[in-house]
């Protein structure tokens, strides 16, 4: 087979491509076996009536159809496997000589991934949350684990936000008392709005004793529905009285034995926390800006390519749910069009960023060596227990290796660009991207670092590869 590729308007290729009459000839006699399947002939089970004599009944014609038919697409495939054509929508074939007899020869033109070129990319600026911890921060965890250790006494005053009271409550409606508004000796906090708005409004100020009669709009009434009515007495007052801050609170709520210890270690930790957001926080950054530098019309394919993929991903992850998308759009109150939207949002974004690597590493010259490609098939081959060798092979038959090149070679133009670009903090700080570095042993940032900033890490670093 040979095959030539040449640049068409339009961002198309096209591929002429020629197979030779004895190579043919090998496509012919699949044909004649295939249609062996579908043809009777007396004396013979399927599949076992010789070519001569399928020639006979159906003419030489026959197979040759059949092996254009089926054959083509594969010569295609090869030719676009072999030049590594970046296709981005089927081709348009059209056959310009050999459908009768002789040398096979056909032309594909087929629309391409546009390469672009990018300005402006060298002088970006990012900002991201600051990557330090502040007492503040340090403080609020402190009050937290304070909460929690609080104890509750009785108090000889009214009540204020904040404070427990321990009421009788009785709801109705219609004067018929509902089951779920009925408690007695029934501890609340004053301001929580846990039941009703209306009930912290009545509570504020009242003592031991002190009883409230008031009417509040059902919570989840529907329009014309008639008001609760509420009977509440006030039994007791509490006050939240918080442990001191001090080296026995750390014992009770910490593996350390002194304050300093555990607030050191809080440091350590939230620091790491911070530092791994950040860097996901810079990867998306540099994705959002990269992608408004794109000023070329993306490609109707790829942005629909994009959109197909990411439905496919959430609806095999909601079915590991139990559920499907319809029941989906159906339970977080989504329109089916503003769904749509925000998907093609999405992934049209994702396109402008592919484009965008994909032109930062022509212009630096960024490639997927040898020693990348070697990495990367360690890294398959572990997490499929494989030999490396054996990934190697089964990623080349199967004509992968030029998209994972791709993959490689964009993950690189991120890390260029985070090496490259001015990042700043809220406060205007400059950062290193090195400042950021974390601590190997840090295991347990896998659980806190949220999923959602960790996937939007990886959009911008490694988009689909399409084609």
């Amino acid at each position: 087979m040979k095959a030539t590729v040449e640049p068409q308007e339009g961002n198309k290729v096209k591929l002429s491509i020629e197979i030779d009459e004895q190579e043919f000839e090998k496509a012919v006699d699949a044909a004649f076996r295939k249609i062996a399947q579908e043809v009777r002939m007396p004396g013979f089970r399927p599949g076992k009536a010789p070519r001569r004599l399928l020639e006979t009944r159906l003419g030489s014609a026959a197979g040759r159809s059949q092996a254009l038919n089926d054959a083509l697409p594969e010569y295609y495939s090869d030719a676009v496997r072999d030049h590594e054509v970046d296709v981005i929508a089927p081709p348009e074939i059209s056959i310009t000589s050999g459908e009768e007899s002789g040398p096979v020869v056909f032309e594909a033109v087929v629309e391409v991934r546009p390469i672009i070129t990018l300005d402006g990319y060298r002088a970006l600026s990012i900002t991201v949350p600051s990557p330090t911890v502040g007492d503040d921060e340090i403080d609020e965890q402190f009050e937290r684990v304070r909460n929690q250790y609080a104890e509750l006494e009785v108090v000889e005053r009214s009540a204020a936000e904040g404070d427990y009271v321990t009421i009788d409550i009785e709801g109705s409606q219609n004067g018929e008392v509902l089951e779920g508004l009925v408690a007695s000796a029934y501890l609340y906090e004053v301001g929580s709005g846990a039941i009703v708005p209306a009930l912290d409004e009545q509570l504020a100020g009242t003592s031991a004793g002190d009883t409230r009669s008031f009417d509040a709009p059902h919570p989840n009434a529907e329009e014309g529905e008639d008001p609760l009515h509420f009977e509440v007495t006030v039994t007791e007052v509490k006050s939240k009285v918080l442990p001191d801050l001090d080296d026995k609170l750390a014992t009770e709520a910490s593996e350390f034995e002194t304050i300093a210890q555990w607030r050191e270690d809080l440091v350590r930790r939230m620091t790491q926390v911070k530092r791994a957001q950040s860097q996901m926080a810079v990867r998306e950054k540099i994705g959002e800006a990269l992608a408004e530098l794109v000023a070329d019309e993306i490609p109707e394919q790829l942005v629909a390519a994009e959109m197909q993929e990411r439905l496919q991903d959430m609806a095999m992850r909601l079915e590991a749910q139990g559920l499907s998308l319809d029941q989906w759009l159906q339970f977080s109150g989504t329109e089916p069009d503003q769904f749509i939207a925000d998907l093609r949002q999405t992934a049209e974004r994702s396109a402008r960023v592919d484009l965008a690597l994909r032109a930062v590493a022509v212009a630096e010259s960024i490639e997927a060596a040898e020693e990348d490609l070697e990495l990367e098939f360690d890294a398959v081959a572990q997490r499929v227990e494989q030999d490396a060798e054996v990934v190697r092979t089964q990623l080349t038959e199967a004509g992968h290796i030029p998209a994972l090149r791709t993959d490689i070679t964009k993950r690189k133009a991120l890390d260029w660009l985070t090496e490259s670009v001015t990042i700043v903090d809220e406060s205007g700080a400059v950062i290193a991207f090195a400042e950021l570095a974390l601590d190997e042993d840090e295991d347990f940032l896998n659980d806190i670092i949220d999923s959602d900033t960790a996937e939007a890490e990886a959009e911008a670093s490694t988009p689909t590869e399409e084609g």
